[in-house]
């Protein structure tokens, strides 16, 4: 029933006026439930529909399919009336050149969004948005069909279009909901898997069709609709995990975590294979991340979006699972066999910014909504995307509820929240002049800031045990400091720094190492001012860089012991560990997202070794209390020898809580290094736990025969000392036995 009526009714003309009609036929009018469907009218109803290129309408009895009436035309061709004598429910019965379509009336449902989900939206504190706008299959008064909701306040006309009404804006325009400027429609009969857009008229003209921001699934790229999605209805087996995760992820567990690209880690063919499904992901990457010790497996992001070549990071669909590899309830069981092999599920997510395609978000209503107007603080010139205006409640609550959407529909453990230093600063990568300063003339970006916190807080409220990872490249204080203090309250934060340091240490030839020793050294200095993830990651072989085992120096051997002994040298440093695909076997190849990993390689014994060496970097990791209980405290860590650039040998010393150390000496030139002194707290024999220039790993077997006994020598303020021998461009653990 229409709750606002344009036109009055005198139970003697069943016609709106003129202009309301013309308004209509060219699809400008705001408020069609004004004129359509049905109206009071006495006892008796008045009918009207606009169904342009309808040969022909009847009403029909709901229950009995009985005519009640044949529709007249009115003033203009399509649009239709009568008067029924009494107010009952009723059918449409509407013939098309093609065929004969029985339906509800769309017009004749009243309001269906609460007021309180429109005041918790505007409010920008509606958790549940992808359960409440878009499209939203449902029954109502008994009908089947579709629910739609879509926020554009500043439109003049919105208008569900697909598939079902020949893309034809004029048949399914929707009602406005004051203040909150959100539109809906139920269309009746509506299907899951029913394609559509929204067709918009802004207050300059009609926009191009518009995807739907809180859609739940979409079309296979490079389709661009949305797509009417199934309610999520997957039956969990993840109880046991769920209620452990909290245990699993804290900062005194052992994180070791691979990186996926999905559709380029292997292929059904190879390289110009199909993409493999979530289900046939399940079947070959799970045991392989299990077999090789990885406790999470982190996803690059597998929200749709519209150019693969983006890896997913500008992506236009924060609700909807990318098609490429299958549905939303494809994309749960996925989640759910990790969790019953044991493995954590990080997604990267992306609240910075979003790209300019035209049925993207981008001037959605023909303003700046969901981007900031103007360009020195809503568009980035190194990407060429917009960027989220974080402090428009609106915007806020619909990234909040996007990040919540993944967190509890998918249970999935974390997300690691990409570019936050893009979103810290309002001169992030812009010249002088480019760039507006805060309210206070400074360059943070306090709203970014505060929707930061805010996500914090909340997902800490509502998924317990569940993490918000920062990707954070600067010196910005507290990232990983909860709320309270005055931090950012992430769980982790990337070590971009340690990151950059240490393979810039690396790529130097070995001769030139000395006169570069602080850069493997002064991660430590800040090592414990936020809980670390030490990150080789994607970006590091990419875009010219090479692949990592390229950026080794030497010859073949030569790069491989490199590769070795950076592995053992991350594995044995404080922080959280994360390792990109195919840097486990040393793949040569720069990392191409249209092809998968060379698998072929692991025929050769070098990547095999390096491969064994990272299970078994996993094995110890997992097993060493020493090595993850205290990674985010100063007394879990303690340089032995950290000055020795003349031979460029380091070594160090891990404690857990049961208080056994675990001695570390990293040789990073190919000369053997014999009877090097190192003062040790512990008297007796130190087993030799682990030596990256084992025969197996590919190395030379250069050692100290499985073990060594001190001797009453002091040496680093210590009774008694080890004379190891340090195998060339190699990494040994040892420790006390008991």
């Amino acid at each position: 029933m229409s709750d606002r009526p344009a036109v009055t009714m005198s139970g003697e003309s069943l016609l709106p006026h003129d202009a309301a009609v013309d308004a209509l036929v060219r699809a400008e009018h705001g408020d069609p439930f004004s004129i359509l469907g049905p109206h009071p009218d006495g006892d008796g109803l008045i009918v009207r529909a606009y169904l342009p290129n309808a040969l022909g309408v009847e009403l029909l009895e709901r229950s009995g399919g009985r005519v009640l009436a044949i529709m007249e035309q009115g003033q203009v061709p399509g649009f239709y009336f009568a008067r029924l004598s009494n107010a009952q429910p009723y059918l449409m019965r509407v013939r098309w050149a093609g065929g004969e379509q029985i339906t509800e009336d769309p017009y004749s449902f009243p309001p269906l969004l609460g007021e309180m989900d429109l005041y918790l939206f505007a409010e920008g504190n509606h958790r549940h948005l992808g359960d409440t706008f878009g499209s939203q299959v449902m029954e109502v008064d008994g009908v089947q069909g579709v629910r739609f909701a879509v926020w554009a306040p500043n439109a003049r006309r919105v208008s569900v279009v697909g598939d079902f009404n020949g893309w034809d804006g004029r048949r399914h325009p929707m009602r406005l909901r004051y203040p909150a400027g959100v539109w809906e429609l139920f269309i009746p009969r509506l299907q899951p898997g029913d394609r559509y857009k929204y067709e918009i008229l802004g207050p300059h003209g009609v926009l191009p069709l518009k995807a739907d921001p809180v859609a739940l699934a979409t079309e296979h790229p490079p389709g661009t609709a949305s797509v009417v999605a199934e309610p999520l209805d997957y039956q969990w087996q993840d109880e046991e995990w769920i209620n452990t995760r909290g245990a699993h992820q804290s900062i005194k567990a052992p994180m070791s975590i691979y990186e996926v690209h999905a559709g380029s880690w292997q292929r059904d063919g190879g390289d110009d294979g199909r993409l493999y499904d979530w289900h046939e992901l399940a079947e070959r990457l799970i045991p392989y991340v299990k077999e090789m010790g990885f406790t999470h497996v982190e996803l690059m992001p597998i929200m749709e979006h519209p150019f693969g070549g983006s890896w997913g990071y500008q992506l236009l669909s924060q609700f909807a699972p990318s098609a490429r590899y299958g549905t939303a309830h494809d994309f749960a069981a996925f989640v759910d066999a990790c969790h019953n092999a044991g493995i954590g599920v990080i997604l990267d997510w992306v609240p910075a910014h979003f790209p300019t395609d035209a049925h993207g978000l981008g001037e959605f209503d023909g303003t700046a909504l969901y981007e900031y107007a103007h360009p020195f603080e809503g568009f980035h010139n190194d990407w060429n995307t917009y960027i989220y205006n974080l402090g428009r409640t609106e915007v806020h609550g619909f990234m909040l509820a996007s990040a919540l959407h993944w967190l509890k529909n998918f249970h999935v453990d974390a997300l690691r929240v990409d570019a936050v230093a893009s979103m810290l600063y309002r001169d992030y990568s812009r010249k002088e002049g480019e760039w507006i300063p805060n309210r206070h003339g400074g360059r943070e970006n306090l709203e970014a800031i505060e929707f930061i916190r805010h996500l914090s807080d909340v997902v800490a409220l509502e998924t317990p045990g569940a993490l918000v990872i920062a990707e954070e490249s600067t010196a910005f204080p507290g990232v990983s400091r909860p709320t309270t203090e005055g931090g950012l309250g992430f769980s982790y934060k990337w070590n971009m720094g340690w990151m950059h340091d240490t393979l810039k240490y690396m790529e130097e030839d070995p001769i030139h190492r000395r006169y570069h020793h602080d850069k493997m050294t002064f991660g430590l200095v800040y090592a414990f001012s936020e809980n670390f993830v030490l990150p080789i990651s994607h970006d590091e072989v990419v875009h010219g860089k090479g692949s990592l085992i390229d950026k080794m120096p030497g010859d073949r051997w030569q790069k491989f012991a490199n590769l070795r002994a950076y592995l053992s040298f991350m594995w044995t440093h404080p922080g959280k560990k994360l390792l990109f695909m195919g840097c486990e076997f040393g793949q040569w190849r720069e990392w191409s997202h249209d092809r998968e990993l060379d698998w072929f390689l692991l025929e050769e014994p070098d990547h095999r070794g390096v491969q064994t060496l990272v299970k078994d970097l996993n094995a110890l990791y997992a097993r060493e209390p020493a090595l993850y209980q205290r990674d985010c405290q100063p007394d879990g860590f303690r340089w032995v020898i950290g000055d020795d650039s003349a031979n460029s040998v380091y070594a160090w010393l891990r404690w857990g809580e049961d208080g056994r150390p675990l001695l570390v000496v990293g040789n990073f030139t190919p000369v053997v290094r014999y009877e090097y002194r190192i003062g040790v707290p512990v008297e007796g024999r130190w087993t030799e736990v682990l030596n990256s220039d084992a025969e197996v790993y590919g190395g030379s077997n250069v050692g100290n025969g499985g073990g060594i006994r001190t001797e009453p020598i002091e040496g680093h303020g210590e009774a008694q000392s080890l004379s190891l021998t340090l195998p060339p461009l190699g990494v040994v653990v040892l420790r006390p036995e008991d």
